[in-house]
């Protein structure tokens, strides 16, 4: 759109100008520049739609609550969730604080997929929270977690991946995962996670 010259106020039109050339023409940082800025914002947005993903199972050599997490490949064994009696299960650590960052010159992680391989109850709706915290406990209190329910049909679990919605999570801040199969006691879901990371 062109830009209608007023007379006398020159000044001004070397600003829109000046700003145009910024949207446009000038290269930006970024998640590297200014959080909460419209670069960083439209930076995060990208990454959030092109950028690797990868997937997690239970650690083969775990130690304590530092490493529960190995990349696919490294391990072939699901994470093992189990529902309480009508109610919600125990908390399940599925990332220890040294599983993040996964890649290189990454600062946080958004745990964003879960693929259930297996259910001891078919035909039952399930309903899933993750936490981001010290713990499972301290997560619910401090309301970072996020939940999704399902319905598996077959006790080989849900035949899509579940796609989730939470926030970016630094780097290093464990997660944990609980149950609640409705209407059943001890219900256990077995499941892989994936994530994606951000340099800032």
């Amino acid at each position: 759109m062109p830009i209608t010259r007023i007379p006398g106020d020159s000044a001004a039109i070397r600003a829109i100008e000046g700003y145009t050339e910024k949207i446009d023409s000038v290269a930006t940082d970024g998640l590297e520049g200014t959080v909460d800025s419209l670069s960083y914002r439209v930076h995060e947005a990208e990454r959030h739609l092109h950028s690797y993903e990868h997937w997690f199972g239970a650690a083969t050599a775990p130690d304590g609550e530092v490493h529960v997490a190995d990349h696919a490949g490294d391990t072939t064994t699901a994470f093992q969730m189990d529902a309480g009696n009508d109610t919600w299960g125990s908390w399940l650590q599925i990332l220890g604080s040294s599983d993040t960052p996964h890649l290189a010159g990454t600062v946080c992680y958004d745990l964003h997929r879960l693929s259930v391989v297996a259910v001891e109850s078919p035909n039952t709706t399930h309903m899933v929270q993750v936490a981001f915290g010290e713990s499972g406990a301290a997560a619910l209190t401090a309301e970072t977690y996020t939940e999704l329910v399902f319905r598996p049909q077959t006790v080989q679990g849900q035949e899509v991946i579940l796609d989730m919605q939470a926030k970016r999570i630094i780097a290093g801040i464990k997660a944990w995962a609980r149950a609640w199969a409705i209407g059943q006691n001890t219900s256990t879901v077995d499941l892989f996670f994936a994530l994606h990371e951000y340099e800032g």
